[in-house]
Parts: structure tokens; sequence; C-alpha cells
């Protein structure tokens, strides 16, 4: 018999999806969970232990609240924003069910089950088989959302993309010939590099690079260390030995996704340096297939990618249908001339189909307005 979950279940597990947002894009190759155990006293459920899932990926949520409860789980309820692992991984350590059935917690809330095939449902099984009371999909369409790079690298081997690009308030994203134009106030350019910390890796066309020469770090106090890697689309490997990206190579790594065709000798140049290269197919137009790109980096364990342009790669990677969310930010000022157009014709019309993109949020950050799209389905 399925058991409904209260006002109060949701209230939590809101939380618990609240903290496990924090490590998004720390954790890859596993998703960032978030998870709260509670224990009912005469005044209502008190929380005694909160846990996410930790940089590199492990411990999980789970293991990590438990850890902080101690004795304090024994008889209480854990909301977890997914199914339990029920799984032994090569690298070693308990399941997450077993560390849930170990606790002594009479019930699990679960805002979703995991689409692995290895867990896919075994999770809550396993727990209902131990005698634990498991209610599930609470909150489940912003859980699905959360963990939609998990969910993507095992459907479909890809991870999610979020791209975002920038434009003045007559539609421009650069200067006449590329050239680089600031755009976005100081306040929005903070929020992208919170952005940027929140995803796995950057990724970037080469001509945006060659226009901008951009480090493409965090650079928000304190959070150098959740620069992401830096992935470029360099077709025919263009990148200059003296861009900033290839300098600081050694010190956040830099990916290079070139055509198989594109030749040697700069590859070696790259690799000297401490880029790493990868090739994959190259499409029509002699671009790079973005579908192999994407599958590449998943191969690699990446879920969530940010990509900051330019606008040529936001228009084929929203043709392609591999633009999960899209996120435009327009400026008070002008360019006043004619310049490199953001939103290219081919993505301004899948932003308008009301059956490819829903408009979920608007609002102001500094003085830009920003509109974010997510692709249905």
């Amino acid at each position: 018999m399925r058991t409904e979950p209260s006002a109060v279940d949701r209230v939590f597990m809101r939380q618990a999806l609240d903290l496990g947002a924090r490590n998004l894009g720390a954790t890859w190759p596993n998703p960032s969970v978030g998870a709260i155990i509670t224990q009912d006293t005469p005044d209502g459920p008190v929380i005694v232990a909160r846990g996410l899932t930790q940089p590199g990926g492990r411990p999980h949520g789970e293991a990590h609240a438990f850890a902080r409860a101690g004795a304090g789980s024994m008889g209480g309820t854990l909301y977890v924003t997914l199914e339990p692992c029920a799984h032994r991984s090569v690298r070693g350590g308990i399941p997450c069910v077993e560390h849930t059935i170990l606790s002594g917690v009479r019930r699990v809330v679960s805002a979703m089950s995991d689409p692995n095939p290895f867990i896919a449902g075994l999770g809550h099984a396993l727990l209902r088989t131990a005698g634990i009371e498991v209610v599930e999909n609470v909150l489940e369409a912003e859980a699905q959302r959360a963990h939609r790079g998990h969910v993507l690298r095992i459907t479909q081997g890809r991870p999610m993309v979020t791209f975002k690009i920038a434009r003045t308030a007559d539609g421009y994203a650069g200067g006449a010939g590329g050239k680089p134009l600031p755009i976005s106030s100081p306040t929005a350019g903070h929020w992208v590099h919170l952005q940027r910390a929140h995803h796995d890796a950057i990724m970037l066309g080469i001509a945006s690079v060659l226009s901008d020469d951009p480090q493409l770090t965090v650079r928000l106090p304190g959070m150098a260390e959740r620069s992401p890697i830096r992935v470029i689309l360099d077709t025919h490997l263009r990148l200059p030995l003296t861009s900033k990206l290839v300098r600081s190579a050694r010190e956040v790594p830099v990916w290079v996704i070139a055509a198989e065709t594109a030749p040697v000798e700069p590859e070696a140049a790259l690799v000297a340096t401490g880029v790493e290269v990868m090739r994959v197919s190259a499409g029509p137009g002699g671009h790079l297939d973005l579908h192999e790109a994407l599958k590449l980096l998943g191969t690699r364990g990446i879920t969530r990618v940010f990509s900051e342009g330019g606008p040529r790669v936001g228009e084929q990677l929203a043709l392609a249908g591999l633009a999960d969310e899209i996120i435009v930010s327009t400026a008070a000022k002008t360019l006043g001339q004619p310049g490199i157009v953001a939103v290219r014709p081919g993505l301004a019309a899948a932003l308008a189909d009301p059956d490819l993109y829903a408009l979920v949020e608007t609002g102001l950050i500094g003085q830009d307005r920003f509109e974010h799209f997510v692709r249905r389905g």
C-alpha cells in the first residue's frame, strides 16, 4: 500500500533539495544528494543531522548524514533527494541502503527513484523488506530537475547542458568583427561565476576564446577551488599556446575537443603544456558533432555543463536538442551599431516554441534582466 506524504514531509524534502544544491558541480561523477534526519518530539519533528554528497562524490549524502547523527538516527526519519544506492561499487564502502538499515531509522522519504539500472527501485524495495516505511516521489519534479545531469548521463550517456548568453539591450553579444564587449553588470557577473561553480565543466567555442581570451575560472572570494573543468570546442586546434587557458592548464584542467582530422602538431604542443586533447567526428558544415562531444564528456564522468557561448554554439545546441536549460541575460546598455547577434535565428525559434521550451523564471540580477528557459521532456 502506498504511503502518502504529509505537508511536513514536503517541508523537510524542500530543505534536503536546497542542501544538495550546495555541492552541485563538486561531486561528479556522482549526483549531489541532500539528506536530512529527523526525530519526532512532543513539539513536532526536529532535525538531528544534515548531510550532502561530499566533493569528489563520496561519502554520499545519506552516509554523511548518518555519520553526523550517530545514535540520534534510531527510530527517526530519513529525507533523501534520490533513492539510496543499493549496489557495491569498485571504490568500496557499503551501499547507502545498508547504512540506512543499520542506522535504525523507521521511515525513509525519497524524492525520486534512481534511473541507474543497478538501483532503479531496488533501494526502495530492500528498505521495505527490512521493515522500513518508504514514502516515494515527494517533490519529484523538483528532484528530477536537481538531478537532471545524473539522469541524462545514465539514460542518454551525456551531461545536462545549461547555455547562457549575455546581450546588450539591442541584442548583441559582441562588437563588429567579434570585438570583445563588456556587457554584464558586476552583480550579474558574480552570479555567473556562482553558476560556474555549480557545474562540473564550462564549455566554450574557439571563436569566443580567440576574441575574448577568457580565464573561465571561478573568481569569487574563497571559491577558486570550485573552478570547473574548462572544455573548448576547437575543430582545427587553433587554441593559442599564449592564451590564458593554456598558461593556466596545470592549475585548472583544460580539455580541448577537436575534429578527428585536426593536425597533430598543435595537439602535441598543447599536450606539452598540460592541456588534454580529445577528438570526435565532424558533423554537417565541418563543425564538431556535439552529440558525440557530449557523450565523450559523459564517459569522463561529467554530469553538468555550463556553456557561455558563443552564439553559434548556443544555436547548434538548441537545434540538436542538447540545450537543456537556456539563460538569456539582457543588459541595460546598448551597442548602438551592428555587432554579433547574441540570439541567432535557430535559437530564437526554439525558445519561441512552447512545445520545446518553458520560460520558468524571469527577474533582475543587478541591472541585467534574466530569462531562464527549461527544455520540455
